[in-house]
């Protein structure tokens, strides 16, 4: 398998004087998901934990629900013209009776570890269709716990401390506890990855939990969230206008600058168990 970073030489410049020294960066390279031996997207994501980024891609998609509706993922021997692999070609295999995904889902151009929705075929496949109403969850969290998760998040990055250039996605319990977390250089890898480990699991639809991400909250994100049956979603930095729509259309809790002590709850505030609120401030 591919490495998670990379080491280069740079020169490096600081007040006083300069000197080349070894870096340590993110590694990047592309991966190709098939379905059944038919190529279906590229994506450029960091090597690790391929499985369950594949999977967790095909539970965005609509695809697949449950761990039983694959049949098997494995990295395609031969992917090279001599015969070799380089381990960045995986192909999933679907149980039986599990519809293929449809020539609409195919991307027309690589998927940038940036932007996961570049080259779609069409925007109204964005919109797939849950299998799971995150509208009718009972959670409830309180804002002292939701507070604690960036610190929570960010202690749990292992490659982030050597590269500062990996984004994080943390599963979380309602009390705060850390399920899962993935990093990745797309932070739509990581979420895939999370939502892939969970598929794996036999863990879907993850009610009753929190998607933390370390960067913003876009319109995918939100997707990612509520195909996997995630009921809270809550980012560092801001969400989109579109990411707030699609939420408050599917009863998603959003959240997001949510740093030390503050946060902006965009839909779904009655999630929050939050002490008194201070008067609005008017707008304008």
């Amino acid at each position: 398998m591919g490495r998670v970073t990379r080491r280069r030489r740079v020169l490096r410049v600081r007040e006083g004087g300069s000197a080349y020294r070894p870096d340590t960066l993110a590694a990047e390279e592309p991966m190709e998901i098939r379905v059944g031996g038919r190529p279906l997207t590229v994506t450029m994501r960091t090597p690790g934990d391929d499985f369950d980024l594949a999977a967790g891609f095909l539970v965005s998609e609509g695809v697949v629900h449950a761990a039983g509706d694959v049949a098997g993922i494995r990295y395609c021997a031969g992917a090279t013209s001599d015969g070799g692999n380089t381990y960045n070609v995986v192909d999933v295999v679907l149980a039986p009776g599990v519809a293929a995904p449809d020539a609409s889902l195919e991307r027309n151009f690589y998927t940038t570890s940036s932007c996961g929705l570049c080259g779609k075929a069409s925007l109204d496949a964005v919109r797939t269709t849950a299998a799971w109403s995150v509208a009718e969850d009972p959670l409830r969290v309180g804002t002292g716990v939701l507070t604690a998760l960036p610190d929570r998040l960010r202690a749990a990055q292992k490659v982030f401390d050597s590269t500062g250039g990996l984004h994080a996605a943390g599963l979380f319990s309602a009390g705060g506890e850390l399920v899962c977390l993935r990093e990745d250089v797309g932070r739509h890898n990581a979420v895939d990855k999370v939502v892939g480990h969970a598929l794996r699991e036999g863990l879907l639809p993850l009610r009753g939990t929190v998607l933390m991400v370390s960067g913003r909250a876009s319109f995918e994100l939100v997707q990612k969230a509520v195909m996997a049956g995630i009921p809270m979603l809550a980012a560092v930095s801001a969400p989109s206008s579109l990411a707030v729509d699609l939420a408050a259309e599917s009863g998603l809790t959003l959240v997001g600058f949510l740093r030390g002590t503050s946060m902006n709850v965009y839909c779904g505030d009655d999630r929050l168990e939050a002490g008194p609120v201070a008067a609005a401030v008017p707008a304008g």
